[in-house]
């Protein structure tokens, strides 16, 4: 999650609406709070209500707001509105219980052609 605040700094910074999608309330919740927090320097406006109009959005299930710019997807499957954003970006656990989760994922938009590109993140 921690990754995720920074690339949601880094392309808010560029000038992206970002929507940061979970899989339940309480990561939601946590990430809310991470985005507050996660570096005293930094100030990412956000909410957890698919009606505010913040450029970044925080949330889970199948409202999504009217983003359409960036995703970033940390749950566990892949969100059935995906393709309507313009980019996606998938955080990759190198956690054992959610590897397999990711491979599935990266399949998936393999499978129906999708153009994939991979980063290696340092720390």
């Amino acid at each position: 999650m921690l990754y995720a605040c920074r690339l949601t700094e880094k392309a808010w910074r560029a000038g992206h609406q970002v929507y940061l999608h979970c899989d339940d309330v309480r990561t939601t919740e946590i990430l809310d709070r991470m985005l507050w927090q996660y570096r005293e320097e930094s100030f990412i406006p956000h909410s957890c209500h698919p009606a505010d109009q913040n450029s970044v959005l925080v949330g889970c299930g199948e409202h999504a707001g009217e983003h359409c710019d960036v995703l970033v997807n940390l749950a566990l499957k892949v969100p059935s509105f995906f393709s309507r954003f313009k980019r996606l970006a998938e955080i990759v656990s190198q956690q054992e219980d959610k590897l397999g989760a990711s491979r599935e994922r990266y399949s998936f938009y393999k499978n129906r052609g999708y153009p994939l590109k991979t980063h290696t993140i340092k720390g």
